[in-house]
């Protein structure tokens, strides 16, 4: 399978921005990688055509800063090996509490503890590294979830992208489990990801938006990793789909925005319990009610 790599080296001060921006534009192929020995940064991407790559440089470059950019980007096609080697050089196994993210390339040499459970993660952009932050502020939410309170809870993962939270709640032996997203892709990717790790069928994946997506649906979890602004234009959604003494977790949340989304919640639900945490430039808020 031929992929493609593109790859632009941009200013340290533009780091932020251009997080903030791939956040907004809901843009997961590119990422921003930097090197803080050597003082550079890059965004970088993995496309499965050229035109997919360009589409999506030009989608960035409208929405940012000209001065941004050190340079053109450069874009190339990689040899299977290269590209496999790219993931491996950002792409760690990840653990929270009993459940293990494992890269498949892995997955001859990884021993699998007792009593644990294994996500295998495929390196192909379409699942996703997993390495993002606001992706592992979730994951650790449903795991101490699953370790205090047991599985028993209905999942829902709204916006759920590729699939990672909704497989690893399934993984954690949560049973009644479903995950939504706008975008009919994605829920195809999902459905992929639950074929490769031996969970077809486990999650109910379906298009919907956080109207539709939680129309006359309940859980005792809801987790929503979703930019700041459209967690709180939905807040009555999210909040309605909370059960009795259940949980609401929201990511996504720069922490810079953490005391207005917070603000946002606390005047929709003022008897809950809130609590919020911080990784690098990002926030969750965990919701109980």
């Amino acid at each position: 399978m031929a992929l493609y790599e593109l790859k632009s080296e941009i200013t340290l001060a533009a780091i932020e921005g251009i997080e903030d921006l791939l956040a907004e534009l809901e843009e997961q192929r590119l990422m921003v990688l930097e090197d803080k020995p050597s003082a550079q940064a890059w965004v970088v991407g993995y496309f499965e055509s050229k035109d997919e790559a360009i589409v999506a440089w030009k989608r960035l470059a409208e929405a940012g800063r000209a001065d941004w950019s050190k340079a053109e980007p450069e874009l190339r096609e990689l040899p299977d090996t290269d590209w496999k080697n790219s993931y491996k050089a950002h792409f760690k196994a990840s653990k929270f509490g009993r459940l293990n993210w494992v890269p498949v390339w892995e997955r001859e040499a990884f021993e699998l503890p007792a009593g644990e459970e294994v996500l295998w993660l495929d390196p192909g952009m379409a699942f996703g590294t997993g390495n993002h932050e606001t992706t592992r502020l979730c994951c650790e939410r449903l795991a101490l979830h699953a370790t205090r309170q047991g599985n028993s809870a209905r999942v829902i993962d709204a916006g759920c992208g590729s699939g990672i939270l909704a497989l690893s709640a399934a993984k954690l032996g949560f049973q009644t489990i479903a995950g939504f997203d706008n975008d009919p892709e994605a829920i195809r990717v999902s459905q992929e990801n639950a074929v490769l790790n031996a969970l077809a069928g486990r999650v109910n994946f379906y298009v919907g938006d956080l109207v539709t997506g939680l129309a006359g649906r309940q859980a005792e979890l809801v987790m929503a990793n979703i930019q700041s602004d459209v967690l709180m234009r939905f807040v009555d959604e999210l909040c309605g789909a909370v059960a009795p003494q259940g949980e609401l977790v929201l990511s996504g949340i720069l922490s810079r925005e953490l005391e207005e989304v917070r603000a946002k919640f606390a005047a929709q639900v003022p008897g809950w319990k809130i609590e919020s945490r911080v990784l690098g430039e990002w926030a969750d808020l965990s919701l109980r009610c």
